[in-house]
C-alpha cells in the first residue's frame, strides 16, 4: 500500500509540476491592441465547415444569420446547394430550403449522419460509422451504398461530401477520398490520405490546378497526374488562390504550392492556432493565448496583436473569427 502511495503522489507531483510549466507562445514585440471587434448577440452553440447554430437555433451561414431554425432535436450539418441540412441523432434527416422554410424534405435513414450535401436530386450522406450513401431527393430512392472502416475518435472538422460533375466524392472518417459514380451508381476509386489508427478523418478538401488536395490531422495529399503526401500536424487549412497555407501544432505557418512543396513558412514558438484567413493582402492566424498575428502573403513580415478571445466555440468565415457571442474582423 505505501509502495502504491508513492506511485501516486509521484504521479499527482508529474502532472502538476508538467501543468505548472506549460509553455506558452510569448511575442517579443505586440504592435499594438486589435480594434475591430463585434457581436452577433446570440452565443454560438454548435460548430462545422459550413457555418453556426445560434442559441435561438437559428443557422449561420457565409457570415449571415439566416432565419432558417433548426429543429430542437436536431443539429446542424451542412449548407449545400440552397438546402440547410440537419439531423437527429437517431438518423432523422431534414433538407430546408434557405429562401423558403416551408420547402422541406424529410429521410428517416435511422442512424446517426456525421455530413451529408446536396446537387439537384442527390442527397450524399457520410454516417458516422463511416458508411456513404446516395438518395433521390425526389424518390427517396437509395441509389448506392458503400461500407468504410469504422473510426474509433475523429477530429471536429468532418468534410462534407464534394460533388464534381457526374462524380461525388466522399472525405471519409478514415482518411479516404472515396470517389463514386453518380450515373453508373457504383464506386470507382478509393485514394488513402493517411493511415493513422485515431482522428484521422479528412479535415479538409479543395481541387486546386486540376488537383485533388486533401489533409488529415497528419498528413496532406495532393493527387493529380502523380500522389504526392507530406507529413504535417496540421491545426488548419487553407488556400488563397493557387496556395495553400497550413497552421500546425508546432506553431508554424506554411506556404505550400499544389505539388506540395515548400514556399515559406515562419515559426511561432508554442503558439496554438485557433484558425486562419486569407485576405486580398495578408494572412491571419488567431491564436489561443490572444494574438492575432498579421502575415504577408510570402510570410516574410509579420506584425502581431493582441485581441480578447473568449472561451467557447469558433467558427471561421469571410474575414472574420467568431466565437461565443462575438467576432474578429480583420478588416
Amino acid at each position: 500500500m505505501r509502495k502504491i502511495f508513492f506511485v501516486f503522489t509521484a504521479l499527482i507531483t508529474l502532472i502538476f509540476s508538467g501543468c505548472s510549466t506549460k509553455e506558452v507562445y510569448e511575442p517579443k514585440f505586440v504592435k499594438d491592441d486589435w480594434k475591430n471587434y463585434g457581436s452577433t448577440d446570440q452565443n454560438i452553440i454548435e460548430t462545422n465547415l459550413d457555418g453556426a447554430l445560434l442559441e435561438d437555433r437559428r443557422v449561420f451561414v457565409n457570415s449571415k444569420v439566416s432565419n432558417i431554425k433548426v429543429d430542437e432535436d436536431k443539429y446542424f450539418i451542412s449548407s449545400s446547394d440552397g438546402w440547410i441540412v440537419s439531423a437527429s441523432l437517431d438518423g432523422k434527416l431534414k433538407l430546408t430550403f434557405s429562401s423558403d422554410a416551408n420547402m422541406t424534405e424529410e429521410f428517416d435513414l435511422k442512424k446517426s449522419i456525421a455530413t451529408a450535401s446536396v446537387k439537384n436530386d442527390i442527397l450524399a450522406v457520410l454516417f458516422a460509422d463511416n458508411e456513404m450513401a446516395l438518395y433521390s431527393i425526389s424518390s427517396k430512392k437509395l441509389l448506392l451504398k458503400e461500407q468504410g472502416d469504422a473510426p474509433i475518435v475523429i477530429n471536429s472538422k468532418v468534410v462534407k461530401p464534394y460533388f464534381m460533375n457526374d462524380l461525388v466524392l466522399f472525405l471519409t472518417l478514415d482518411g479516404k477520398v472515396v470517389i463514386v459514380s453518380v450515373t453508373q451508381t457504383k464506386k470507382l476509386r478509393s485514394i488513402i490520405v493517411s493511415s493513422e489508427e485515431h482522428f484521422n478523418n479528412i479535415i479538409y478538401f479543395n481541387v486546386i490546378e486540376d488537383k485533388l488536395i486533401a489533409a488529415t490531422g497528419t498528413k496532406i495529399l495532393s493527387f493529380g497526374t502523380k500522389e504526392v503526401r507530406v507529413k504535417y500536424e496540421v491545426r488548419d487549412v487553407i488556400n488563397d488562390k493557387n496556395q495553400i497555407y497550413i497552421a500546425t501544432k508546432q506553431g508554424e505557418i506554411v506556404s505550400l504550392n499544389s505539388n506540395l512543396d515548400v514556399i515559406s513558412k515562419v515559426k511561432f514558438p508554442f503558439a496554438h492556432f485557433l484558425g486562419l484567413i486569407a485576405t486580398d493582402d495578408n494572412i491571419y492566424a488567431l491564436e489561443k493565448e490572444g494574438h492575432l498575428i498579421e502575415l504577408s502573403k510570402d510570410l516574410l513580415k509579420y506584425d502581431v496583436y493582441e485581441v480578447d478571445v473568449e472561451e467557447g466555440y469558433i467558427h471561421v468565415s469571410g474575414n472574420s473569427f467568431y466565437i461565443a457571442d462575438e467576432y474578429i474582423s480583420v478588416k
